[in-house]
């Protein structure tokens, strides 16, 4: 991943409150195994209905979602995160996520921002005023602002770390290869061991 430190851009109002995984991206589209190329699901079923936000040219290149309460509960769909990430969107600002989405949305580098009703109510406004409205979401110093305004959100301080170094949870393993490697070396020989190579030598080292 990319560090992440600030991010602005332009921002959509989704004015709908407990929007769940399965409206972000329906079932359909989570066969692939892949963890790209979703965009074509990001809310596919509200796509077909006229008039729906995000088909708006106004709001092409949105990169700051404002959604209403309850924002990605449901099944713990990890596609949901990165549809919006294909989708274009860096942060989501909402009140209130769903614990796993939230989750999800830290480890793979989308920022759930946080926020009273009344703070995302007003942005709504701007942003449906003025599709140019541009939101900053500032992870070094947890402040969303906007319009000369600012406001303070919360981010669990590990995931925020990771975030700003434009690490995941494999590259933070990896950077401790070698305390892996010493205790491996002290554990008693006859201990189940894992396997080392890559994953073809593997397979072929299975086949003999």
């Amino acid at each position: 991943m990319q560090p992440l430190t600030t991010h602005t851009g332009r921002a959509v109002a989704l004015r709908r409150d407990d929007v769940d995984t399965d409206q972000i991206v329906p079932a359909e589209y989570c066969k692939r195994v892949v963890k790209s190329g979703y965009a074509d699901g990001l809310f596919a079923r509200w796509r077909k209905e006229p008039g729906f936000v995000l088909n708006q040219p106004a709001h092409a290149g949105a990169t700051v979602l404002l959604a209403g309460r309850n924002f990605g509960i449901g099944s713990s769909r990890e596609h949901a995160v990165w549809a919006l990430m294909d989708g274009g969107f860096v942060a989501v600002v909402a009140s209130g996520f769903g614990d796993i989405f939230r989750r999800n949305a830290l480890n793979n580098g989308l920022v759930p921002v946080d926020q009273p009703v009344e703070v995302v109510q007003h942005l709504m406004a701007e942003t449906e005023r003025s599709p140019s409205y541009t939101v900053t979401v500032d992870l070094e110093d947890l402040q969303l602002r906007a319009g000369g305004r600012s406001w303070d959100f919360d981010v669990d301080r590990q995931a925020r770390e990771l975030l700003l170094q434009g690490l995941d949870t494999i590259d933070l393993t990896l950077r401790r290869t070698p305390q892996i490697d010493a205790y491996e070396q002290r554990r008693p020989s006859w201990l189940p061991t894992v396997p080392r190579g890559s994953a073809a030598e593997l397979a072929a080292g299975g086949e003999r």
